[in-house]
């Protein structure tokens, strides 16, 4: 008769066997880490993969704070110590890991972390305390090794963008015992010398090759500097404390070089170009004012004393021209006005009278008579005649009977 046993069963068997099974019991692995994910609890569960395979791996918060001394993250190389067993409830195995050390490596990093984080806290890397680069420098000071691609791929590069800049090198190690302290004196040596920009840096290679960029000398050498410098250690991935600390960061000593110096040829270009614009602003502007100047130049020929003196004799001319002709008319209508008051004047006038026949009478006196009875017998007056006067002595006088 067949035995059935339940999944619990199982799995259960299955977990005494790894239990028993001392060789499972402390086990150290060495594998890339993937799929990391830090739990609330504080656990962290993680995969663990080789070329070939991958174990799923689990570290507990109890053993997280003693056994792990640096961020967990996907990529990293590790070697891991712990123990596997069997997850019942889901039946899978996994490992229980309760210390996580870097593969290789591993010290120097703890190492790495330590400092970025106490020169972090420090300021020393600080967005605010870092320096602008001059946009035209004439005389860059360079920290790298006196042979190799990085000091040639800097003077090709320099010399393409601008052959005027000067170039100077210190030369120094890049790595091993000793590089740290000559790559401090080198940024020290240039900050005091008068270079506009400072270029320290080497090519790529391991954090054991560019461990000399990650001392404190050279992190207090280009925090405590007043010239701009750009750090170019030719490490894309990970970025070393003097690239922190750096004013600016380039991924190689090319690139760094590349930032420091302008390319005059796409310079001259812009300048050619903006002189071109500037050319046809200015012609027009020219033309603007030409116009303007002319309009001016005839408003103020309009304007000028000798032109309205001028314009204003013609018109002196043309009125004094029309008051001597209203003068003349006004003189002529007055004239015969007047000989028409004079002939009706003479007219009325006594002596015109007299001409017809009448005469004038009047006393010795000179006092007018006008009736017969004003004059006396024998008492003379004079009559006056048109042209002349006669003195008339009267012999009778003889009344009208009315």
């Amino acid at each position: 008769m067949k035995h059935i046993f339940s999944v619990t069963q199982i799995n259960s068997y299955i977990h005494r066997i790894f239990e028993s099974d001392y060789a499972l019991k402390k086990i150290y692995l060495k594998g890339e880490v993937s799929n990391c994910k830090y739990h609330s609890s504080g656990h962290i569960y993680f995969t663990l993969k080789d070329e070939k395979s991958a174990l799923r791996c689990v570290m507990f918060s109890s053993d997280r704070y003693k056994g792990l001394m640096f961020h967990l993250e996907d990529g990293q190389l590790i070697e891991a110590c712990g123990n596997i067993s069997v997850y019942e409830q889901t039946g899978t195995y996994q490992m229980y890991v309760r210390k996580i050390e870097l593969s290789g490596a591993g010290e120097l990093y703890i190492r790495y972390e330590q400092l970025k984080q106490e020169l972090a806290q420090k300021g020393y890397f600080d967005f605010e305390r870092k320096k602008p680069l001059p946009p035209y420098p004439e005389k860059i000071g360079i920290v790298t090794a006196l042979t190799g691609a990085a000091i040639e791929d800097i003077k090709s590069i320099a010399k393409r963008r601008n052959p005027s800049v000067q170039l100077y090198l210190y030369p120094s190690k890049v790595q091993g015992g000793g590089a740290a302290a000559q790559i401090a004196r080198g940024i020290r040596y240039f900050d005091t010398a008068g270079v506009d920009i400072i270029i320290i840096g080497r090519g790529g290679g391991s954090i054991e090759d560019l461990w000399a960029f990650n001392e404190i000398e050279v992190a207090d050498a280009i925090y405590y500097a007043d010239t701009p410098i750009i750090s170019g250690t030719g490490h894309e991935i990970d970025m070393t404390i003097a690239d922190y600390c750096a004013d600016v960061r380039a991924a190689t000593p090319s690139a760094a070089c590349e930032l420091a110096i302008p390319d005059m040829t796409s310079f001259y270009t812009r300048m050619h170009n903006y002189q071109e614009v500037l050319g046809t602003l200015l012609q027009q502007k020219l033309m603007l004012m030409y116009g303007k100047t002319a309009l001016l130049e005839r408003q103020l020929e309009a304007q000028r004393p000798d032109k309205k003196l001028m314009s204003h004799q013609l018109i002196y001319e043309r009125l004094e021209g029309r008051l001597q002709q209203a003068m003349r008319d006004k003189y002529q209508s007055r004239q015969q006005q007047f000989t028409r008051y004079v002939d009706r004047l003479s007219a009325l006038s006594p002596t015109s009278r007299l001409r017809g026949g009448y005469v004038f009478a009047q006393t010795k006196e000179g006092n007018p008579l006008t009736s017969a009875g004003q004059i006396e017998k024998e008492n003379p007056f004079f009559i006056t005649f048109s042209d002349g006067q006669a003195e008339v002595m009267p012999v009778s006088v003889k009344k009208n009977k009315k």
